[in-house]
């Protein structure tokens, strides 16, 4: 009864195709922006903020971006990890060639040289599609991974090859980088910059061009005879797609650990994302934020719970059985639900709407 909208009637086009088309939508959002504004920060202490929401919401972005690619334009990529590392290497130089740069403006332009890298990869998706696109994503994967190791430029030759982010101000005293950095400053900064480029990412998928998108994933030859170019549909959801991974690289290296290195991006970074848009749901940018929580979550639970029935227990065996219920989970979510923990909230809502009569 209490998502029911009833009485609540669209006089417009616009209206009626709304991001939050009924009011409780609407107030949802604004209790869940609340708790995330004022409570969270007052609550969380920095274990919290450190460990399990800053991390959150870089996986978030990196998880839209690659949403966008794979759950809506329909093209399989295994190199999330390298875009991400495109992303990470290109601020640090842009910080350290031009220091008086904003740090924003760092983020954004390491997200367009990251696009550029994308659609340059992104070639392939035009002659070939499913599995061989996904090996062709994976060699570049490996490529700019070993190109960050290889050439010390991008460290700016560096002994260790690992460098420090450089401490910046997002705003006169209100650094997001560097050790002078709050967590609560990099809290504030990471829930602003996710949340308006998510509300970009919605509208975009809602557009011309996402529509595009999805009419080539559904299938590219109709699409194609109905007018839709698969060339610069497929380029540019490799583009838009590297855009954000690129500035998750960018923020996972200066907001989150502090330090650019190309071991952070290997291979494993690409699944990690993978399955957070296979669990939270394919297609859908609150299943970006829902696989994200769950893949950041479940570590830390499961360590606790076996750590309370075993206190000895090794951190190798829990890291195996991490992977191993990783594996469980995406079998499960492609035979039971291959839509994720997203559509599993949108069955929800339909039986709230219906709810207490029988359906």
């Amino acid at each position: 009864m209490l998502y029911r909208e009833a009485g609540q009637f669209k006089t417009s086009y616009g209206a009626d195709q709304a991001i939050f088309p009924i009011l409780q939508d609407k107030l949802g959002m604004i209790v869940i922006l609340a708790l995330a504004v004022v409570v969270v920060p007052l609550m969380a202490s920095t274990y919290m903020l450190n460990s399990i929401l800053i991390p959150f919401l870089v996986f978030s972005m990196a998880a839209i971006g690659l949403n966008l690619l794979t759950g809506y334009c329909g093209q399989l990529s295994l190199g999330t990890g390298g875009f991400m590392a495109c992303g990470a290497f290109f601020a640090y130089k842009l910080t350290t060639a031009f220091p008086e740069l904003h740090i924003v403006l760092v983020f954004l332009l390491s997200g367009l040289g990251t696009a550029m890298v994308g659609i340059l990869f992104g070639i392939p998706s035009l002659r070939i599609k499913g599995f061989y696109l996904a090996v062709a994503t994976l060699a570049a994967q490996f490529f700019l991974v070993w190109m960050f190791n290889k050439f010390d430029w991008w460290t700016n030759y560096s002994a260790s090859g690992v460098i420090s982010a450089p401490p910046r101000e997002v705003l006169p005293g209100a650094f997001i980088t560097g050790t002078e950095a709050e967590p609560v400053t990099k809290y504030y900064f990471l829930l602003g910059f996710v949340a308006v480029l998510a509300l970009i990412a919605k509208n975009l998928v809602r557009s011309r061009i996402g529509r595009a998108w999805m009419a080539i994933r559904d299938m590219d030859i109709a699409a194609e005879i109905i007018g839709i170019r698969p060339l610069w549909t497929k380029l540019s959801a490799f583009a838009i797609s590297s855009f954000y991974i690129g500035i998750a690289g960018a923020l996972w290296a200066f907001v989150y650990t502090g330090s650019v290195e190309a071991l952070a991006f290997e291979i494993n970074r690409s699944f990690q994302v993978l399955f957070m848009i296979i669990i939270g749901g394919l297609g859908s940018i609150l299943g970006s934020f829902l696989g994200a929580a769950f893949i950041v979550l479940l570590p830390i639970l499961l360590n606790a719970g076996m750590l309370a029935i075993d206190p000895t227990i090794s951190s190798a065996l829990v890291s195996h059985i991490e992977f191993m219920i990783f594996g469980a989970l995406i079998v499960f979510f492609l035979i039971v639900e291959p839509h994720g923990l997203a559509r599993l909230w949108a069955l929800a809502k339909e039986k709230l709407r219906l709810w207490p009569f029988p359906y």
